[in-house]
């Protein structure tokens, strides 16, 4: 009974607190927003990808069962609705001189494959906006995902491992001089994270090994913006350390830093768009694409290891048609390029027997009021290879294998 009593006097206190809201003005408001969409999914093979299959990178390599069969040659099929997203966004009151704002926004993708329907968090940021500058404080979007440029695909890969797909918690400043911003942003990592080695000296993925660097990664980037067109460069910088011990239980701080570059267009060309980005740079796995790093030196007595970087190169394009009735085409090419210099132990990258990586996907959109039917073709080929330690990990002796998506998809937008 008493616990019944307590749970009633709460039930009070809330509708008590309701209805005193109810009769203060208040200049607190929250919108919602989102979509329901549900994927229907045939692949031609078995792939690399995440959550059940619904965000593909790319073919399965061969795997040979004891008759030198290719195991991985094997079509999947699947229906999800696990995109569906809910965002919330909050207008209140200025704060220090500038409009204050709050987006909170999540889906129901889950944060594992074990975790598929858990709803998990995308965004969640508050943003002071001044007439001049901004101040974003959140995870969003890394500023190597434009969000005024990125591909429209139908996939939920977004255009991934052609480009950058990583959501960061992050401070990010925005400076406008009229039709020019200067971003510059610091970020640490939370789902998108970057490789490393575990207790077994295996390749796994964890923020750990960012945080333990004690420093954030850093971008700087400009975009200049005239009427619907868009142009923009950046850089970015990466500081990581794999290890606070080495094989040999023997404390170590070694770290391995990287840069990367992305530059990208929007064009209206009317009654087309097109656009386009190219990224270079090392380790970006962490960004789903090609690139890590491994060990170029280890020393014998203490195993301390130093690191060479893994670098590739990426460029994607997309030209779009229509409103209502949207035609669009989407390319992409990937090239692994190697190390710096040779390697000694194991890799701590993504894709490091693929020596490239090519997409090419035609779609088309049914748009009426708030619903969408939209269907694509995404083709996806694999260069893969063996990677020659000897040769600074370029890929070798390759061999193409590819896989046909096929995608409806249906959403209603609220």
């Amino acid at each position: 009974m008493k616990v019944k009593f307590n749970y009633t006097i709460m039930i009070l206190l809330l509708l008590n607190f309701l209805v005193i809201a109810q009769q203060e003005k208040s200049s607190i408001g929250i919108t919602f927003s989102g979509f329901v969409k549900t994927d229907i999914i045939y692949d031609s093979r078995q792939t690399i990808n995440l959550r059940e299959g619904h965000f593909l990178l790319y073919p399965a390599n061969e795997l040979f069962d004891a008759n030198k069969v290719d195991i991985n040659d094997k079509p999947n099929f699947n229906i999800l609705s696990i995109q569906t997203r809910l965002t919330g966004k909050i207008n209140g009151p200025n704060a220090f001189g500038a409009k204050n704002s709050v987006i909170i926004e999540g889906e129901f993708f889950g944060t594992s494959d074990g975790d598929v329907n858990g709803f998990r968090l995308r965004h969640a940021y508050t943003k002071l906006e001044w007439e001049n500058s901004s101040l974003l404080v959140g995870q969003t979007w890394h500023p190597m995902f434009v969000a005024e440029v990125f591909p429209g695909v139908v996939s939920f890969n977004t255009g991934a491992p052609f480009q950058p797909f990583s959501r960061n918690p992050q401070v990010r400043f925005t400076q406008s001089f009229g039709a020019l911003k200067l971003i510059a942003v610091a970020a640490s990592q939370r789902d998108f994270q970057s490789f490393g080695p575990d207790a077994s000296n295996k390749p796994v993925q964890s923020s750990s090994f960012l945080r333990n660097s004690v420093v954030p990664s850093l971008h700087f980037q400009f975009q200049f913006k005239t009427g619907e067109n868009i142009f923009g460069a950046g850089l970015d910088y990466k500081k990581i350390t794999p290890r606070l011990t080495t094989t040999k239980n023997i404390k170590t701080d070694e770290s391995v830093s990287n840069l990367a570059s992305i530059a990208y267009l929007k064009l209206d060309l009317s009654p087309f768009t097109l656009k386009a980005e190219g990224i270079y740079g090392d380790n970006l796995a962490d960004m789903m694409m090609l690139g890590g790093y491994a060990p170029k030196s280890v020393d014998a007595s203490t195993g301390r290891e130093s690191y060479t970087a893994i670098g590739s190169y990426s460029f994607w394009s997309e030209l779009i048609y229509g409103k209502e009735v949207e035609l669009a085409v989407f390319a992409g090419y990937s090239k692994n390029l190697g190390a710096h210099e040779d390697i000694v132990g194991p890799y701590f990258s993504r894709g490091a027997n693929i020596n490239s990586l090519m997409r090419i996907s035609p779609r088309i959109q049914w748009n009426s009021g708030n619903a969408r039917i939209a269907s694509e073709l995404e083709f996806t080929s694999a260069k893969y290879g063996i990677a020659n330690d000897k040769n600074k990990g370029i890929v070798e002796q390759n061999k193409t294998i590819s896989n046909l998506r096929m995608l409806i998809a249906v959403y209603y937008f609220f």
